[in-house]
């Protein structure tokens, strides 16, 4: 009985965070085909007539076969450290021109040699993180908080939200992602030219996505924290609460089998294999019980399959959502996670 009435209160307090905010909006879906013209593998990959679905399915295709080429990059020559903030140019090109100054807010660890990459959940404003990043820095850690593609200081002028990080635009989402990993690439490739040895990465949500991304096409990464874990990005929009405007927009275009098709090159799920081939990284993987967003099976299918491929990790489970994760005192529970563990292994 305790036990219902404690999930009953937690899928409450869940569902009024996820429903605080009023702005979401119902996007037409696009195949966003136009997104796709300047990544290397669509150069070799015409159309030929094929419908949208097919192609991207084809495309996302060949992306895994090559997804160093993908998600490769030249280091960008404008790093700028101004006080604490990082500004650079993105490697990536958008139609946006605030979208492709990256910026980073920078938290030195004064004789440090160890830096992590922090990387924020979807729509996370400015300020959020950044008591992470200094609880991180007090440990000896320098740490980095990076501005996710079209958040907050990128963010273009005509959204009020993260919309374009993830939304019905098929090929935009994944434009998107590839930037994001570029990005915290390059942010690496700064770390190093400060004399930084040990590298670590922290991702929430979205950008636990981003972070399984980068560390399987970047062994500079030694340990890593995954802050929520989804196995496709398909499911989480298709099944999530927080995504519900998502899937009405392309209800009637494509199902849930069409969409982990064509952004199957974003999905952490399709680079397990790849993640295990660097070895001695080390991983903690953190998710919740009663989370509406990245639900519990898809965090479980993920653990389920880092298990089969030897990986060597950690977990953690918190008794609460994927919203009441950032309150008190889950808040402190899971900042507890991640610094002990970056403490430990970096």
């Amino acid at each position: 009985m305790i036990g219902k009435k404690y999930k009953s209160w937690m899928l409450d307090w869940e569902n009024r965070l996820a429903f605080r905010a009023t702005n979401r909006v119902v996007r037409p879906f696009e195949w966003g085909l136009d997104w796709t013209q300047n990544w290397p593998s669509a150069g070799r990959l015409p159309q030929n007539g094929h419908t949208p679905l097919k192609y991207l399915s084809e495309l996302n295709s060949a992306i895994l076969e090559s997804s160093d080429e993908f998600f490769g990059y030249e280091t960008p020559r404008d790093f700028h450290l101004d006080g604490n903030l990082l500004k650079f140019t993105s490697p990536v090109a958008t139609p946006h021109p605030a979208n492709d100054l990256a910026h980073g807010v920078w938290y030195p660890a004064p004789g440090s040699k160890k830096a992590v990459v922090v990387l924020p959940h979807w729509n996370a404003s400015l300020g959020q993180h950044s008591g992470l990043c200094r609880g991180i820095s007090k440990l000896g850690i320098s740490a980095l908080r990076i501005s996710l593609p079209y958040h907050d200081y990128r963010m273009p002028p005509e959204l009020q939200r993260a919309d374009y990080a993830v939304s019905s635009n098929v090929g935009r989402t994944m434009d998107a992602t590839r930037q994001a990993v570029i990005d915290v690439r390059c942010c690496l490739d700064w770390m190093q030219s400060l004399g930084y040895e040990r590298l670590g990465i922290v991702g929430t949500s979205l950008g636990s996505c981003y972070a399984f991304l980068t560390s399987a096409h970047d062994d500079r990464l030694a340990v890593n924290v995954f802050n929520h874990c989804s196995s496709y990005v398909a499911d989480v929009v298709w099944t999530g609460l927080s995504t519900q405007h998502i899937k009405k927009g392309m209800d009637g275009h494509i199902d849930l089998d069409g969409l982990r098709e064509v952004w199957m090159a974003i999905s952490p799920a399709n680079y397990m294999s790849k993640f295990a081939q660097h070895k001695g990284k080390k991983s903690k993987f953190i998710y919740t019980t009663y989370d509406t967003t990245f639900l519990l099976e898809l965090s479980e299918d993920t653990i389920s399959r880092i298990r089969n491929h030897g990986i060597d990790h950690s977990v953690a489970v918190l008794p609460c959502g994927h919203y009441t994760m950032g309150e008190t005192p889950f808040k402190f529970l899971d900042g507890y996670h991640i610094c002990s563990f970056l403490k430990k292994w970096l």
